[in-house]
């Protein structure tokens, strides 16, 4: 028996629907049916997923139109654009890199569009500018997306992305120079380049390059190549080093450990909870040879391995092996994987990240989300700690194999970045840079709490405010949630949040499962068919500020991007009644398809996938685009997404709107979507230009600030 499953087909028919005083754009429906394990499931939007088609193009000017005209009417979108624009506009450093005398790094003199490389010859040299990505476009859509210094110290390797595509391509700069040399590499994704120790090359990950129309960026990435590229040399003479054929849908990455003598490669496949590990033998760093097989070190998946770095034949890993939270584990390579030794023991803390540098290990860990640094020697014992400025997160650690210094970024809600230098072998510890922002952090506190999830469990949440807040409900409310691929929301700087608790506002992070904050049991907790976890804490963490005084559900916005707009978009239909606006973006929202898109069937791990009944069942329960409920009083909607977002398809959007503008009842609402033109996914892409960064902020906030004050 097949069963017809339309929850929003029959409200979609309508051409055109006034709500209100909202007069939204046709939104066509095309009788469309997918069967799943017995159930018809109707998907009348499907033609939204086709990005070139004239119809879709011209869906999306009249929705742009539309939301351009509402936003218009809300004087907070300036304002809170004023604000930002003033608030951003400070200098700003990224981390430094070592190599050969050189040392590289960003800086952002406050509201440049992408931010400079520097180089200079040791930290006395006189800094000069080795790449501007300002110059490689006149919008400033061209970024650059990863650097790698040959061990020479000749060549500086980069990657670009246009757009804010996901999709790189690599070239080399002569340091000394500053000329690029003619080799192009193109088809990356979601790869490093890694040197071989004679500077001579270097290995990458790429795809085939993907057939057919403009949009040819937006197919399915299946049969990830791990190559070697020499300098000077055509990509198409370049090296085939690893491949898996036999399953097209595993990815992988080589890293050279730091002696050059290995390589040593990643793999991990959608659905599995953890990752392979096999290494290549270069024999003579001066001269590699690939000839050999790879041979496995660990080959299941049934835990995370992340290569630290190897003392001659005995290679060091973090792994959640018999340890939820993490420990550092030696495999000697004589004796294989069978011959595992802990190292650093699991603790109650969190491991965050480990590096080797000058024979030892630097560990960050997590104490209910927050960060401290530890220090061990290659046998395990303790060494101290590296001195923090306070309760807030450490986002990198930098430093080279053999060198005692070592370069810590640490941030908190309220304190811009600070950049410590730290030396291993005298334990001193010094500020290298330090930002300073126009904003007088004097007035406001940050503090973590625990509430209580619909099954008990204990959540943190961060919240940021006025010291002087009255906790009657009367604060607008800002909540913000993710959950999901162990990805960690540490409590660090952004310019948006200062800039509503400006505002007289309440700005919090709640830490639901499903992220990596308490190790792989608070990740597994929230995903699969315990996804529904993950949006109990986030119901949770509303409820309760609004119990607590702190602001009343007429006043609340929520945001969320990526994972998280896919949270917006299912507490927002499970709990319509919570919230007075969310702003969802770049939003999972299609949970039956999700998979035959880009990269995304590598999320199957977090997801599962409709192509078994158990995650059909799961997935359709909770999909954003399959429970919108016609009649329903939806809170007001803007969803944001890019035209060139190649990580999650800009259809999950423009599907999910049609079908919510189609559902939402006509005096609740409304649902407007903004979609940004030449842009891709943003966020943890890391490649959207300022002034689009802002100008986003500016109608998510503008459009939040709106209905938080009971606009209409």
């Amino acid at each position: 028996m097949r069963i017809l499953v339309c929850s929003f087909l029959v409200t979609a028919l309508a051409p055109v629907l006034t709500l209100a005083a909202v007069q939204y754009p046709t939104s066509k429906t095309i009788p469309h049916v997918d069967e799943y394990h017995g159930v018809l499931i109707a998907d009348p939007y499907r033609w939204l997923e086709d990005l070139d088609s004239a119809a879709t193009k011209a869906w999306v000017d009249a929705q742009n139109a539309t939301t351009a005209a509402a936003l218009a009417q809300m004087p907070e979108v300036a304002q809170v654009r004023q604000r930002l624009t003033e608030l951003w506009n400070y200098t700003r450093y990224g981390m430094p890199q070592r190599e050969a005398g050189w040392v590289f790094y960003t800086k952002n003199d406050g509201l440049q569009n992408q931010s400079p490389l520097y180089v200079q010859e040791g930290f006395a040299g006189a800094p000069r500018v080795l790449i501007d990505p300002n110059t490689l476009s006149s919008d400033g859509t061209v970024a650059v997306t990863s650097t790698s210094p040959s061990p020479d110290g000749k060549w500086l390797g980069y990657g670009l992305a246009t757009g804010g595509s996901d999709w790189n391509e690599f070239k080399l700069r002569d340091v000394a120079t500053g000329q690029d040399a003619a080799d192009h590499i193109r088809w990356v994704k979601f790869s490093g380049m890694s040197w071989t120790h004679d500077s001579r090359g270097f290995f990458y990950a790429r795809y085939a390059e993907p057939a057919g129309g403009d949009r040819k960026v937006f197919s399915k990435i299946e049969h990830r190549k791990l190559h070697y590229h020499r300098v000077g040399t055509a990509q198409a003479e370049d090296r085939l080093i690893f491949a898996l054929p036999e399953h097209p849908q595993r990815s992988f990455g080589g890293q050279v450990s730091s002696d050059g003598r290995y390589l040593v490669i990643g793999i991990s496949q959608p659905g599995q909870r953890g990752n392979q590990i096999a290494y290549l033998d270069l024999q003579d760093a001066q001269n590699p040879s690939f000839d050999r097989q790879v041979t496995w070190l660990v080959d299941n998946f049934n835990a995370n391995y992340g290569f630290i770095g190897n003392v001659g034949r005995t290679f060091y890993f973090s792994t959640t092996a018999d340890a939820p939270r993490g420990r550092v584990v030696a495999m000697n390579l004589d004796e294989g994987a069978a011959a595992v030794r802990t190292v650093i023991a699991e603790s109650a803390d969190t491991i965050d990240g480990v590096r080797i540098s000058a024979g030892r290990f630097v560990v960050t860990y997590m104490r209910d989300v927050a960060s401290r640094v530890a220090i061990f020697d290659l046998e395990g014992a303790e060494q101290g700690e590296i001195p923090l400025p306070g309760l807030g997160a450490v986002t990198s650690v930098a430093g080279k194999f053999g060198n005692p210094e070592v370069f810590v970024s640490f941030s908190s809600f309220l304190f811009p970045g600070t950049i410590l230098r730290h030396q291993l072998d005298t334990g001193a510890t010094t500020v290298w840079q330090e930002a300073k922002t126009d904003f007088d952090a004097s007035n406001y506190v940050t503090k973590q709490v625990f509430y209580p999830s619909k099954d008990g469990t204990q959540i943190p949440i961060f919240i940021t405010h006025r010291k002087d807040l009255k906790l009657d409900g009367s604060a607008p409310g800002w909540l913000y949630g993710y959950g999901g691929f162990n990805v960690v929301m540490r409590p660090q700087f952004a310019v948006p949040p200062l800039v509503w608790i400006e505002r007289g506002g309440v700005y919090a992070v709640a830490n639901l499962r499903g992220g990596g904050e308490y190790g792989r049991a608070w990740h597994d907790a929230g995903t699969q068919a315990k996804k529904q976890t993950v949006f109990d804490d986030f119901i949770a963490a509303a409820e309760f500020l609004v119990s607590e005084g702190y602001t009343a559900h007429s006043k609340l916005v929520i945001d969320g991007r990526s994972n998280g707009g896919l949270l917006l978009g299912a507490v927002v239909n499970q709990r319509p009644e919570l919230f007075a606006a969310a702003v969802p973006a770049v939003g999972v929202m299609d949970m039956l398809r999700y998979h035959k898109f880009t990269a995304g069937a590598s999320w199957a791990r977090d997801y599962g996938t409709s192509d078994n009944k158990e995650g059909f069942d799961y997935l359709l329960a909770y999909s954003p685009l399959h429970t919108t409920k016609p009649g329903a009083k939806y809170p007001a909607v803007l969803v944001t997404t890019g035209d060139h977002d190649d990580r999650v398809h800009p259809g999950h959007s423009y599907k999910y709107t049609a079908a919510m503008q189609a559902a939402v009842a006509p005096d609740a609402g409304p649902i407007y979507i903004h979609i940004e033109a030449n842009a891709g996914h943003g966020g943890s892409s890391g490649s959207s230009p300022v002034s689009k960064t802002i100008a986003d902020w500016a109608l998510r906030m503008g459009f939040g600030a709106h209905f938080a004050a009971g606009g209409k």
